[in-house]
């Protein structure tokens, strides 16, 4: 009888990537991050386990958008009281902080469960050029869309 082979966590080896998010689309870049954080460009891909790699972005401030989303996309946030709603402006917080805008992104495309925040906490965002992950030798990843 033929059995079907599923890998496990521990048979994968973990590697790392930098990303430079210059003058990239913020949509494109963020499935293409949530795919590899997910693994889903191993072969050995399987859904119930975290089979990704890390990823390290770097010049999240030169992230590109499309159309008047700059003007007119809204980010919001509650503080759990009564009329506590906040809403910032996507330029607001791309001046504030750079990297939640890609965080964000990146978020709504994995997983909504344990294994999507295990997944999101390999994902390391920098508003500059420059990252303290040099230890781990990462490669640099080179998207083109």
């Amino acid at each position: 009888m033929r059995t079907t082979y599923i890998a496990k966590e521990a048979d994968v080896t973990k590697k790392w990537y930098v990303i430079d998010a210059t003058d990239l689309i913020l949509g494109r870049l963020s499935t293409e991050v949530a795919n590899i954080l997910r693994g889903k460009n191993k072969p050995q891909y399987a859904p119930n386990a975290d089979m990704g790699d890390y990823v390290i972005i770097v010049n999240a401030e030169k992230v590109a958008v499309t159309g008047k989303k700059m003007e007119q996309k809204m980010y919001y946030k509650h503080s759990g009281y009564v009329g506590g709603l906040k809403e910032t402006r996507m330029d607001k917080m791309m001046q504030a902080h750079p990297e939640r805008i890609i965080e964000h992104s990146v978020k709504g495309m994995l997983p909504k469960n344990a294994l999507g925040r295990k997944m999101f906490s390999k994902l390391h965002i920098y508003a500059g050029a420059e990252h303290p992950h040099a230890a781990q030798k990462p490669e640099t990843l080179e998207l083109k869309f």
